[in-house]
């Protein structure tokens, strides 16, 4: 597996986040889902990261600035072919190294409150994350859960 820096103009890229997107459309309602679309995730203050393996995109995350030294992690998404290989435990700790370099000082998250986001909200508890409230301009939502992660210099 590789982890590089997004292509937008790779049609796999767009391919995938469209499934990310319709994997998320029966889990809760419009209103309380915050996938990005392609063109969300491809702004200059986003940094996204992409795993290929020998079958193609396995899993992609992304970092949107925030301002302040905060940033939000998303589009966290493991193909399900590639899920338990450890491609979103590397690419979480390739992001999160990242933010560290860059002199991010914090990285929070929005996931869902049910059960299909269980195995993520494992994976980021795991690495250190903790709930908060809702950031950004984020609101108190009951399907949503928010976490946040304060980084130590890197």
């Amino acid at each position: 597996m590789t982890i590089t820096r997004a292509d937008f103009g790779d049609p796999r890229l767009a391919a995938f986040l469209q499934a990310h997107l319709d994997d998320m459309e029966p889990t809760a309602p419009a209103e309380s889902r915050h996938a990005l679309d392609l063109s969300g995730l491809d702004q200059p203050h986003v940094r996204m990261w992409v795993v290929t393996d020998a079958d193609g995109i396995a899993g992609t995350a992304a970092l949107a600035n925030l301002g302040g030294g905060h940033e939000e992690l998303k589009s966290m998404r493991t193909e399900p072919r590639a899920r338990g290989r450890g491609v979103a435990s590397g690419l979480l700790a390739h992001a999160l190294a990242d933010a560290r370099a860059r002199g991010v000082t914090r990285v929070s998250l929005e996931t869902g409150s049910m059960a299909f986001f269980e195995p993520a909200r494992r994976l980021y508890a795991a690495a250190g994350f903790v709930p908060c409230g809702p950031f950004g301009s984020y609101v108190e939502d009951p399907n949503s859960t928010f976490m946040t992660l304060a980084l130590l210099p890197g």
